[in-house]
């Protein structure tokens, strides 16, 4: 009996051991999917192995992608198509498109998770989409080649910037009409939000700058300029931004600067540079802001940063011309 209780305990020993070092809930590594606008194709890149997994074809000149809000689907923008795609995440397969009017290149989905709001360059018009059902529920006139998409936490307040007109859209989410216009420096390119819903960043790609609006009274609260040493400022062109949930810091890629500009956001003052790859163009955080992907367009990679440390880890060869980037979900 004695041994028999022995070997018993330690059994049981052994499989609490197990338990312990067993990953818990079968948690899965997060994903990135990266759209190469002239390959045509998705790269998939798990980071747990830093390393591009898998990639597929999909639509002409792919630029702005998103991920739905179960993370059951990608969302790209196939701009030469004249569509959005959307496509199954587990099997890479595109299962069905969504009307999006002419040349979509960037797009935001209300935080409910429907529906997506697309700019079309184009036509000069932002195009709001029903997932679900696949119809256009309203096409809203904005200023002239409209680019940026964003949307407010409570999903009240939609924003499109304008490159050509200079302007940031204040567009209500029930009305779909445009309730402000803020003028801002030349061709603004991004918008996006503080989780908090209290201001709004927008950079302005040719104009070098990036504004930071109150989204309430649709005042500036600082105009943030960049200064890299050996670096001319014609080449420092802000495009994507994002902000961390904290909203202690946010990152802005500047284009051909090759850079990143990590700024506190509490004092709007540049903290340090980051080099990563060649003509930097979007980013995306992990949910849980372990680290910030960027797209390196002329360099065909992705950069990845370590949040916490402020560091770039590592260089990940994608396909040729990477625009934009998501990442899966919790």
């Amino acid at each position: 009996m004695l041994k028999t209780r022995q070997a018993h305990v330690g059994r049981t020993g052994l499989i609490a051991a197990a338990m312990l070092i067993a990953p818990l809930g079968g948690a899965e590594a997060y994903m990135a999917y990266v759209s190469n606008e002239k390959d045509n194709t998705v790269s998939v890149i798990d980071l747990d192995k830093l390393a591009v997994v898998r990639t597929y074809p999909v639509g002409q000149r792919p630029r702005g992608i998103t991920m739905t809000k179960d993370g059951k689907f990608v969302l790209l923008c196939a701009s030469d198509d004249d569509t959005v795609q959307v496509i199954d995440a587990k099997t890479d397969k595109v299962v069905r498109t969504l009307p999006s009017g002419p040349d979509p290149e960037l797009f935001v989905l209300h935080p409910s998770g429907n529906p997506l709001y697309v700019a079309n360059e184009d036509d000069n018009l932002v195009t709001v989409v029903d997932v679900e059902t696949e119809k256009v529920l309203a096409e809203i006139p904005v200023g002239v080649e409209p680019e940026g998409m964003g949307i407010s936490p409570d999903g009240k307040i939609i924003v499109n910037t304008s490159e050509t007109t200079n302007m940031v859209h204040f567009i209500d989410e029930k009305t779909h009409e445009i309730t402000a216009n803020v003028l801002v420096d030349s061709r603004p390119r991004f918008a996006e939000f503080t989780a908090d819903g209290k201001q709004l960043w927008v950079t302005s790609e040719v104009g070098g700058t990036t504004n930071v609006i109150d989204p309430a009274t649709h005042q500036i609260l600082k105009r943030i300029t960049f200064q890299i040493p050996n670096v001319q400022a014609e080449a420092i062109q802000p495009v994507g931004v994002r902000v961390s949930k904290d909203g202690k810091y946010a990152y802005i890629a500047l284009g051909p600067a090759n850079r990143i500009a990590v700024v506190n956001a509490r004092t709007f003052e540049v903290e340090k540079y980051l080099l990563v790859g060649q003509r930097v163009w979007q980013l995306a955080f992990t949910p849980d802001e372990k680290y910030l992907v960027t797209t390196n367009g002329n360099s065909n990679d992705v950069s990845i940063i370590d949040v916490a440390k402020q560091e770039v880890i590592k260089s990940i060869t994608t396909g040729r011309l990477p625009w934009g980037v998501t990442i899966s979900k919790d």
